[in-house]
């Protein structure tokens, strides 16, 4: 299979998945459901790649599915276990209300459909690792990759970790959290994941053909910087008292250590 037709097939596995997960969502009532689902979507593709992308070379085809999969499935897993018992979250309320008796399907393009379109092409950068079977052994690049994997995974699972903790203490309603990694970025989570997929990009670098693929990384970078992580949530925070001083010291994404 040529890598455009093993990349047509990830597409059709992501609007099988993203339809039953919205099955799913419509008998829950529940659209919000589909941010569990984010991380699991990439390891399907990763998996579904690995599968077809038959000419690869086995040891890149491994590292990147390993590296893979221990993203998604602990971003999945945490996020399943953060939304355990609560209600739809607010944005997805917002729409309901706003498109009223007609969200169920409506939500099936704006949601679902939107959110697996993204995941496909962001994926084409995990394919590139998957399908190149040349260099047939790992390169620096590769190395430097998993290395840069290693960092990202520091700061978006024990930023998440340092999160949870947080919050569930009552004597910090109306904190804010500045200690940990989150004395170095306000958003160790979302650069962690911004991380990563730069990581996974340079695995597919090392194939050559691989940099044309660039747009995955950077695609998901923009969403996590302007679109669904930093920017949204600083509107939110920025109504918190003490959240101009956080400002003030700590880097917004890249981080650095604090001012004092």
């Amino acid at each position: 299979m040529s890598f455009f037709e093993v990349w047509a097939a990830g597409g059709l596995a992501v609007l099988i998945y993203m339809t039953l997960i919205w099955i799913a969502s419509v008998i829950k009532r529940d659209a919000s459901i589909v941010d569990i689902f984010w991380g699991l979507g990439f390891v399907v593709l990763s998996v579904v790649y690995f599968i077809l992308a038959e000419d690869g070379y086995t040891g890149r085809k491994l590292l990147i599915l390993a590296l893979v999969g221990m993203w998604g499935l602990r971003l999945s897993g945490y996020i399943l276990a953060r939304n355990w018992g609560h209600d739809e979250d607010p944005r997805y309320q917002n729409w309901r209300r706003q498109y009223g008796k007609n969200y169920w399907w409506i939500s099936y393009f704006q949601v679902f459909l939107l959110q697996g379109a993204i995941m496909w092409l962001i994926s084409a950068t995990l394919l590139a690792a998957h399908y190149f079977d040349a260099p047939d052994a790992l390169t620096p690049l590769d190395i430097l990759g998993a290395m840069l994997w290693t960092i990202g995974f520091f700061f978006e699972a024990v930023g998440d970790w340092h999160l949870k903790r947080f919050k569930a203490n009552p004597d910090n309603a109306g904190q804010v959290l500045d200690s940990g990694v989150w004395s170095y970025t306000r958003h160790p989570n979302y650069f962690g994941d911004a991380a990563q997929w730069w990581a996974y990009y340079l695995i597919a670098l090392s194939t050559g053909w691989g940099a044309l693929t660039i747009f995955g990384p950077a695609l998901m970078t923009y969403l996590l910087i302007n679109v669904s992580g930093v920017a949204m949530l600083e509107r939110s925070m920025k109504q918190k008292p003490k959240y101009a001083d956080y400002i003030a010291r700590t880097s917004a994404f890249f981080p650095r250590i604090p001012k004092t």
